[in-house]
């Protein structure tokens, strides 16, 4: 088990408040609000240890750099602002899904991902 220091500390604490997929350079920017030496080695090395304790799991979006969200929150897809490139969680899911499966398939999972513009981005557009 991984001691707690005030680095594994600050990047935990960045996950919670801001509450959304995370990509490492976006943590490390947060995370030097509150420890301002904090390099992104630290961060690589913190977040794969996230990922083995199970605090956080992956966030693949196709043809993007991964990303992180703390675990456990159930199942929901991915919304990647084109704008600002920041990834949101959505609420809800696409319901009958299984209508598109050809014939004789099974659907074992599935992944969404809608791309717009985020809420800011289209204030700061206005």
């Amino acid at each position: 088990m991984e001691r707690n220091t005030r680095q594994r500390e600050s990047i935990r604490q960045v996950f919670e408040e801001t509450d959304r997929p995370l990509g490492p350079h976006e943590v490390l920017e947060a995370a030097q609000s509150y420890i301002p030496g904090l390099g992104i080695a630290t961060v690589y090395r913190t977040l794969k240890a996230f990922t083995e304790e199970g605090w956080l799991i992956p966030v693949e979006l196709p043809g993007e750099p991964q990303r992180y969200e703390i675990a456990g929150k159930g199942h929901h897809h991915h919304f990647r602002c084109r704008t600002c490139d920041r990834v949101f969680e959505t609420n809800g899911c696409v319901t009958n899904l299984r209508r598109l499966v050809p014939s004789g398939f099974q659907l074992d999972r599935h992944e969404v991902v809608l791309y717009g513009t985020c809420e800011t981005c289209v204030q700061s557009k206005a």
